[in-house]
């Protein structure tokens, strides 16, 4: 379905020969936003689409007339969220010039702020990946266009504290995948750590993720301290 026909009216059966008129289109935003609310809140797995339909307050068969299946429905909610986070991000760092270190704390602040409202996003990222839904050589998605634009900001401030001798002369991709593994992976082991690491609690789990906000940005900085 095309995002404009969610705007023209349509007549459907809902079941037991009832016919429905669909032509609010602020449905389809209700629908998501009570996606998000639960995928965030109890993860993909364990919700329904007739959850997402009660927290939405609709008939299940209109949650299926505009989303077809909980996983497209989830996939429109994720990727809605990756762009709106990126573009934030890219806007902030365009808008206010950053050294290295500056920039280090600011999108390990903002990541891990985006994996506690979103904890499945690695999976979709993942999934996303291995999918072949967003090759690398497509320049024309306009997420890949944003990954690549924070990437490349990134990149050049590492160079230039690379250049004044802050820090260690490495490969830049060292600390892009230091600093990325260190903030993912905890949230794609989440279910393991919480269940295996001291049977800690969802909330005392979110308040080591926001310890580690100060923590990675420390040890990312102590691997590349210059001699």
């Amino acid at each position: 379905m095309q995002p404009s026909s969610l705007y023209k009216q349509h007549d459907f059966t809902l079941g037991k020969g009832k016919k429905a008129t669909v032509q609010d289109p602020s449905t389809a935003e209700k629908i998501k936003s009570a996606a998000k609310k639960l995928f965030t809140k109890k993860g993909y797995a364990a919700i329904r689409t007739r959850d997402i339909a009660e927290e939405a307050g609709i008939n299940l068969a209109l949650l299926n007339y505009y989303f077809r299946s909980k996983k497209k429905l989830f996939d429109l909610v994720m990727k809605e969220n990756i762009h709106l986070f990126l573009g934030a991000m890219i806007e902030n760092i365009n808008n206010n010039p950053r050294t290295f270190d500056e920039q280090l704390d600011f999108i390990v602040d903002h990541y891990i702020d985006l994996l506690l409202q979103n904890p499945d996003l690695p999976f979709f990222v993942l999934n996303l990946l291995q999918s072949g839904k967003l090759p690398a050589e497509d320049k024309d998605d306009p997420l890949f266009r944003n990954i690549q634009q924070l990437r490349n900001s990134f990149l050049k401030n590492i160079q230039q504290a690379m250049e004044k001798g802050k820090v260690k002369n490495i490969h830049p991709l060292h600390v892009i995948a230091n600093m990325m593994g260190l903030i993912i992976f905890p949230f794609i082991a989440r279910s393991l750590l919480m269940a295996r690491a001291g049977h800690i609690s969802r909330k005392e789990f979110e308040e080591l993720m926001i310890e580690r906000k100060k923590l990675i940005p420390e040890w990312i900085r102590s691997i590349m301290r210059a001699p």
